[in-house]
């Protein structure tokens, strides 16, 4: 439940701190948000990221919780990512 709970925020992490760039601003909605805006979301992701470090090892200790932190932002960035890629391509191919 620890994996999957580290795993969610995350992703929810990443997906923060994606529309916290301009460019998935401009892809998302059309326009760059406004600059408050965009802090917020950053903010939101990084201590989103903070939690999920915070939460892995307080269950795994530093030394494993480490490790699983590791693996389980690797896999929420790269999901985030092809997320956005198909996204692009879908939407160009409209």
């Amino acid at each position: 439940m620890v994996h999957a709970a580290t795993f969610l925020v995350c992703l929810v992490a990443f997906a923060a701190l994606a529309l916290g760039t301009e460019r998935q601003q401009d892809d998302l909605f059309g326009q760059p948000l406004a600059p408050r805006t965009t802090w917020l979301w950053r903010l939101l992701g990084w201590g989103a990221l903070a939690l999920a470090l915070a939460i892995i090892v307080q269950a795994q200790g530093w030394g494993m919780g480490l490790v699983s932190y590791s693996g389980h932002t690797s896999l929420a960035a790269g999901i985030v990512l092809g997320a956005l890629i198909v996204r692009s391509r879908t939407r160009d191919r409209r």
